[in-house]
């Protein structure tokens, strides 16, 4: 009887825990649509549930990985919340050192609020991490070709990083680059994903085919 009774505590536990994290990728899913249309209040009202829900939650996205805080930083940075979106970007790297895009937004954030010397160093890390990232990837994986095939990304960064390595640096300039390589960053993980989907859809569509038609001759 104990057993019994274990095993449907377990049961309801592992039951629950899966509705927990289901619910958490829907408010995830659905605070990116809204950060990819510029929405970014709506879009902080979203990951703000997903984070009270999960506060360690680490989001997957074709092998591009970011806190829960690190969403909730940016569309606090994205809304003028400078104060809070630092302690939240500053959680995400807490939480995953490599959240490349939680350390960009930090470093947008310190030059916005004055710290333009720390600003600098984590804008340039974070370029070289992603930079490095997509290197890796483009060249390391069997779908990294869907990733940056224009090679825009990465002219962008290092862009940034000529701005930064130079004598006066420009900020307004620098910061509207670190937007845009963020915002870019994200749209592309959507188009790579669509892009991967649009492959394996046709890869099993002409692998079916090839048995159908091996199957009539």
């Amino acid at each position: 009887m104990r057993m019994k009774t274990l095993f449907a505590c377990f049961a309801i536990f592992s039951f629950l825990s899966g509705c927990a994290s289901f619910q958490v990728a829907g408010q995830v899913r659905a605070g990116r649509q809204a950060l990819l249309v510029n929405d970014s209040e709506q879009a902080l009202a979203y990951f703000k549930q997903a984070a009270q829900l999960n506060p360690d939650y680490i989001v997957t996205s074709v092998s591009f990985r970011q806190g829960i805080w690190s969403y909730v930083g940016r569309a606090q940075y994205n809304t003028g919340r400078l104060a809070e979106a630092r302690k939240s970007l500053e959680r995400a790297l807490s939480t995953y050192g490599d959240d490349y895009l939680a350390r960009l937004y930090l470093g947008l954030t310190l030059a916005r609020t004055g710290e333009r010397s720390r600003g600098a160093g984590e804008i340039e890390r974070a370029m070289r991490g992603l930079n490095d990232w997509l290197e890796y990837v483009i060249h390391n994986t069997l779908y990294g070709y869907f990733w940056d095939p224009n090679r825009e990304i990465r002219s962008e960064i290092q862009r940034s990083l000529a701005l930064i390595s130079g004598r006066e640096v420009d900020w307004q300039t620098l910061i509207a680059s670190g937007e845009w390589v963020g915002h870019k960053m994200e749209d592309e993980i959507d188009r790579v994903r669509q892009d991967e989907s649009r492959h394996f859809r046709e890869r099993d569509l002409g692998t079916r085919s090839g048995v159908f038609l091996g199957i009539g001759f």
